[in-house]
């Protein structure tokens, strides 16, 4: 794609939109913090207001889109707290011209500070039981994190697309292919894994804090894959700190789900694959406007010089022993 994919998206459209399921704006747009969608709150006459989001033209299929809602649907029939789309008309996702589009109800909250004494534990809680529930189906359409689609494609795309400066391609190739490698022997020493259906990318702008506890929103990258996708993005610090971390979270989550100790031979390879990815994504983005303009210090040398640094490091965490449960174990 080589045309910016929001071009048409302007103000009169989305009310519009909004108009065509029959609910009515009262003008007021507040564009959120989205960049791969566009996702707005709209002021309704005489109601709360909603949140709308336009998908990304050509990212999912229908089909793909579907099931992100079907999901999130059948988490909130569990009383589980996520922001599942609004059935409008018989259904979740609309579609007005060139886009399709989704209602949500307006949910506030703040980042959840996890240093907080109980938190972690208490989000642990809510992700066991989101899983328990992604266990018992799997996606028949929307794909799987695996080492090709969030490794090797997106390297070689990079490359491909001649955004590693050249002087840096060299370094980029064999630090990637490095990377790579190790990845891919952290998955051996895990073994065969099960895999479920998961939020995806949860971290933390994608938990709203209340006084209530945490609710869950986005599931725009709903994935297969193995749980530990959904926790290690909770984790930060010191192996230690980290292990300590770990072990609040699974105080809670393991009240509803068993976690496998092996899968934490994948924490710094899955942290490896989402820097390898993010890099791509930003590169397959940057014919949209919105991504030159927010990520400025994208594609400069500096950027690829640090990227390859970053993943240097990552080859030498991923040799290091996995981090320890509670007590030591493994």
């Amino acid at each position: 794609m080589t045309t910016a994919p929001f071009s048409t998206l302007t103000p009169d459209l989305i009310l519009d939109a909004m108009g065509s399921v029959d609910i009515l704006g009262d003008g007021r747009l507040l564009a959120l913090n989205s960049y791969e969608n566009r996702v707005y709150q709209v002021g309704v006459e005489e109601q709360p207001p909603v949140v709308v989001k336009f998908y990304r033209p050509d990212r999912w299929s229908e089909a793909q889109i579907l099931e992100e809602h079907a999901f999130s649907l059948e988490l909130a029939e569990a009383e589980i707290p996520v922001v599942a789309p609004l059935m409008l008309g018989g259904k979740t996702l609309q579609q007005y011209q060139d886009f399709h589009f989704a209602v949500f109800p307006r949910r506030g909250g703040r980042i959840p500070e996890l240093d907080q004494e109980g938190r972690l534990e208490w989000i642990g809680r809510f992700l066991g039981r989101i899983h328990a529930i992604g266990a018992q189906a799997s996606f028949q359409h929307r794909p799987a994190i695996t080492i090709d689609s969030f490794g090797e494609e997106p390297a070689q795309w990079l490359i491909n697309h001649q955004f590693i400066p050249a002087d840096l391609l060299p370094a980029y190739r064999s630090v990637v292919t490095q990377a790579l490698d190790g990845v891919r022997a952290c998955y051996e020493r895990a073994g065969d894994l099960a895999v479920l259906r998961l939020h995806g990318d949860c971290h933390l702008s994608n938990m709203l804090w209340t006084d209530d506890g945490p609710h869950f929103v986005d599931f725009d990258d709903s994935r297969m894959g193995p749980a530990i996708q959904d926790l290690w993005m909770l984790l930060s610090g010191s192996p230690a700190e980290m292990s300590q971390q770990f072990a609040e979270v699974l105080e809670g989550y393991e009240s509803f789900y068993d976690f496998n100790p092996a899968e934490l031979h994948l924490v710094e390879a899955l942290r490896t694959l989402r820097l390898i990815h993010y890099s791509a994504w930003l590169a397959k983005r940057w014919h949209d406007p919105a991504f030159p303009m927010t990520f400025t210090w994208f594609n400069t040398q500096q950027y690829w010089q640090d990227r390859i640094l970053e993943l240097r490091e990552q080859v030498a965490l991923m040799q290091e022993p996995p981090l320890s449960i509670a007590g030591g174990n493994r």
